[in-house]
């Protein structure tokens, strides 16, 4: 053999033996094995990140709150996601295109649902590495830390050397059911979800340094419903020093929370529908949760029909199940003057998608002419369809389809634009980053443009996981390199700025600096003022 092939053939076997070294799953019953308060943990080593999974950090029985898991013997596996929270509507069907999309992993149900993933370089190295707390979005009703593909820690930690954690806990009615009326031990069972969550983050400060994390650097993000938890943990006083940053994507909503009187009228409605009296509560504690949840979807409709009825909600509002003001977990609204004076210190990176839901609303219009876009448009907004049409395309002059009319979110970036004028504001306040996501997917002929959830693959740099939702081309590759470091950056000193981006400046009301992240990123002021002004009038 010539020595040429024989020099081929060995930096071959050089570059096999790297590639396997770098892929290579370690197992075994001392491999990745380390501390909790409550026992020893073993998890699996993976691309040569220490992966543990379905780690109890509290447990809870039904309505009742979270308290510490009792200690084990021996060595706990920790290689599996653990059960996610039961929902109202358990999946049955779904569609196709969408769940090509999203490529959800629906896991396995049980309350038994307090369980956390973590992923870190190391566990003995005595490195203090930032952590990063996700919490999964579903809105309070649904999702969990293993539904999306995108939420796999493993790429960031490896990327960043930082330690990821994500976590499950009650949702729907067994995380938010007042029954604080009828028994002291239920007094804070209206926010037990949230009180779940701050469990969580005691459980990451008492034991995150034995798998080489900083519990005195600690960033929570999280999108959609999470991050509202977001927005909901910076209002909560019993919170406060648990987390040092924040993020939030597509989570900001201007709409109060539920007050006590509503929340006891949910209640009492859920035991009138189960034909169960006050002094019957705890019976609630053994109901099948199939039981349960229909009673609690029954009472949220009739506590809905009652207050349309009094006018104290608009026709059309629905209740649904999340967190509300009870005086005690939540003393105030958040988007209150109090709630944002309590986290005044705290840095924080929001935005939204361009698109977020419309696609999905708009799906019927994707390839629709341009008059038959027009004629929605004027059999929706009547005299002000011209207001509208301007509006849109003063905010996006280079949109092409006459579908991109249609498809511009207004239900996230109000709510994302007030938070960030007025946290900026505060007198000697932490800084505001605010961000917008444009790139558009190219699956589906682009039917889901910068859809809600879009931008997940790109924060936790899973292209090649997510590529049913990104394609996995390389602009994808390179635009998560440098999503993923600005939010890895951010975690480590609470300023997102890297080499690969223009310089980022902090967010106040009279520059409105945002980051448009797409195939060549920008800074750009507001460019939807007129817009979102037109949207509040209508």
């Amino acid at each position: 053999m010539k020595l040429k092939e024989l020099l081929f053939l060995s930096l071959v076997v050089i570059g096999m033996s790297s590639l396997l070294a770098q892929t290579e799953v370690v197992t075994g019953a001392d491999v990745a094995v380390t501390d909790t308060e409550s026992g020893k943990v073993r998890g699996f080593i993976q691309n040569g990140i220490y992966t543990y999974k379905g780690i109890p950090y509290a447990t809870a029985e039904r309505f009742m709150p979270a308290k510490k898991v009792e200690p084990w013997e021996g060595v706990r596996s920790s290689t599996m996601y653990g059960p996610v929270a039961p929902l109202m509507t358990p999946t049955t069907q779904v569609q196709d295109e969408p769940e090509f999309v999203f490529d959800h992993d629906w896991g396995y149900t049980s309350e038994d649902c307090l369980r956390l993933n973590v992923w870190t370089p190391s566990i003995d190295d005595d490195k203090k590495r930032p952590v990063l707390f996700w919490m999964h979005g579903g809105g309070f009703t649904a999702g969990s830390s293993q539904e999306l593909p995108s939420y796999d820690g493993e790429n960031l930690s490896n990327k960043g050397d930082v330690v990821v954690v994500s976590i499950n806990h009650r949702l729907n009615i067994l995380g938010f059911l007042d029954l604080s009326a009828y028994n002291n031990r239920y007094k804070e069972s209206a926010n037990n979800s949230m009180l779940d969550i701050v469990a969580a983050l005691e459980w990451v400060k008492a034991n995150i340094s034995n798998f080489g994390g900083d519990p005195n650097n600690i960033t929570i993000f999280g999108q959609s419903g999470g991050g509202a938890k977001v927005n909901t943990l910076m209002a909560m006083p019993r919170a406060k020093g648990l987390f040092h940053k924040a993020i939030n994507q597509s989570g900001s909503f201007r709409g109060s929370l539920s007050k006590k009187e509503t929340t006891r009228a949910i209640a009492a409605e859920v035991l009138n529908q189960l034909s169960l009296s006050e002094d019957q509560v705890d019976s609630l504690q053994t109901i099948p949760f199939d039981k349960l949840s229909a009673a609690g979807t029954a009472a949220l409709q009739k506590v809905a029909e009652q207050m349309n009825a009094k006018g104290v909600v608009p026709v059309g509002l629905s209740l649904n199940w999340g967190p509300s003001m009870d005086g005690n977990v939540l003393p105030h609204d958040l988007m209150s003057d109090e709630a944002f004076e309590l986290s005044k210190d705290i840095p924080l990176m929001l935005g939204t998608t361009k698109n977020e839901f419309t696609p999905f609303m708009n799906g019927r219009f994707f390839q629709a002419s341009e008059e038959e876009v027009m004629a929605h448009i004027k059999e929706t907004y009547k005299d002000r369809a011209d207001d509208y049409v301007a509006a849109v395309k003063k905010a996006y002059p280079n949109d092409t389809r006459p579908s991109d009319l249609l498809d511009i979110d207004a239900t996230f970036r109000p709510g994302a634009v007030f938070q960030a004028d007025t946290k900026s504001e505060l007198n000697n306040g932490a800084p505001v980053y605010m961000f917008m996501f444009t790139w558009q997917s190219p699956v589906f002929d682009g039917k889901y443009k910068a859809l809600h959830c879009m931008e997940l693959p790109f924060v936790f740099d899973n292209i090649e996981r997510a590529r049913q939702m990104t394609g996995g081309g390389q602009e994808a590759h390179v635009l998560a390199d440098k999503m993923s470091s600005a939010w890895i950056n951010f975690a480590k000193t609470g300023n997102p700025n890297h080499n690969g981006l223009p310089q980022w400046p902090e967010y106040d009301p009279k520059s409105t600096s945002t980051m448009f992240f797409d195939n060549a990123c920008e800074v750009k002021p507001q460019h939807d003022k007129e817009f979102l002004a037109l949207m509040a009038e209508m």
